[in-house]
């Protein structure tokens, strides 16, 4: 009756799951320094997405992927994005050696999962490289976004008990938003002087991008011209229904502000 009862009881038990059932590790070479990397990996197939933010921040139900998107050797301080990590030319590569590995003596111990800190430090640092690198805007645009989008993510999951709760909320809400400000501000030249697909994104979907980053700065001007952009164009039918609900938003703004002005 007991092993019965206990069985049964097992069968009922919630299953507990770990952030680290979602990862593995994703084996990577160093076009720096020719180290061999292991990085923690999201299993895509795994995770379900249950939404977004206005400005197209994904939310998922497991975990939060972004922890998981800047790749670092160890050995160099080397960094970037998983997408661009492989994308070195001659010249990049010799200016990384001499003003990021030349002073690289952080100590990165390997570990199951990243916290927020951490992952936080990998885009900073994926950011550094980035300028050192010379590369396009759109990258540089895309790990500040990134960046802001990890900082939401950590100030929706702060523990409310802590002694400075209001304060560590305050800093990640003013450091999200000097991200999401050089990310407006990246997206905009990046339009302006490179070629579609950006960043994975194609046109229309890097138009209501930065509609929505200027809303967010009250660049209402901005925004208005390229919601229009987005729903003249052949864009798919979710992207014009989200153009159309900021274009609604962008409305009522400037409204509200034309009331306050008069």
């Amino acid at each position: 009756m007991n092993n019965a009862a206990n069985t049964e009881k097992e069968k009922q038990a919630p299953e507990i799951v770990r952030e680290e059932d979602y990862l593995f590790d994703k084996s990577w070479t160093c076009p720096i320094c020719g180290g061999k990397i292991k990085e923690r990996t999201v299993k895509g197939s795994k995770v379900k997405l249950k939404g977004s933010d206005q400005d197209l921040r994904p939310r998922y139900e497991q975990l939060e992927l972004l922890k998981y998107d800047v790749v670092l050797c160890p050995a160099c301080g080397y960094t970037a994005l998983g997408r661009y990590f492989d994308t070195v030319t001659q010249v990049q590569a010799k200016n990384i050696r001499e003003k990021i590995c030349a002073n690289f003596n952080a100590h990165v111990e390997a570990k199951s999962t990243y916290s927020y800190s951490e992952a936080l430090w990998r885009y900073r640092m994926a950011l550094a490289n980035a300028i050192v690198k010379g590369t396009k805007a759109s990258e540089k645009a895309y790990i500040c976004l990134k960046a802001a989008w990890l900082l939401r993510s950590r100030a929706e999951h702060l523990d409310q008990d802590l002694p400075d709760y209001d304060a560590q909320k305050k800093q990640c809400g003013e450091e999200e938003k000097e991200f999401l400000r050089n990310a407006l501000d990246g997206f905009i030249e990046a339009r302006a002087s490179e070629d579609f697909p950006m960043c994975g994104m194609d046109e229309s979907t890097v138009d209501y991008l930065i509609a929505a980053l200027a809303v967010e700065f009250e660049r209402y001007d901005v925004a208005s011209r390229l919601v229009v952009e987005v729903l003249h164009s052949t864009t798919n039918p979710r992207m014009k229904d989200r153009a159309r609900d900021l274009k609604e938003i962008v409305s009522k703004k400037m409204q509200e502000r034309n009331a306050a002005s008069e």
